[in-house]
């Protein structure tokens, strides 16, 4: 019983990578936005980045999700 009880609070903890996933994405978008409204001329040079970014963002996000699907359905 305690097992399981463990098994929920880990896979409920990895789930908070999800979350601070949504928040780096936000954090890299609104200093993108920053940046693009102080020098215009530079925000085009500067957009593919910021995609980066946020695809490696939630790349983690989704990487949290996976070890919380793991942690309850195979752990």
């Amino acid at each position: 019983m305690e097992a399981e009880a463990a098994k929920f609070i880990g896979a409920g903890l990895a789930c908070l990578g999800m979350g601070l996933a949504g928040i780096g994405v936000g954090n890299i978008f609104g200093n993108f936005l920053s940046g693009a409204l102080r020098n215009p001329s530079a925000a085009d040079g500067q957009f593919a980045r910021a995609f980066i970014g946020a695809a490696l963002a939630e790349g983690l996000g989704i990487f949290s999700l996976v070890v919380a699907l793991v942690l309850l359905f195979v752990a």
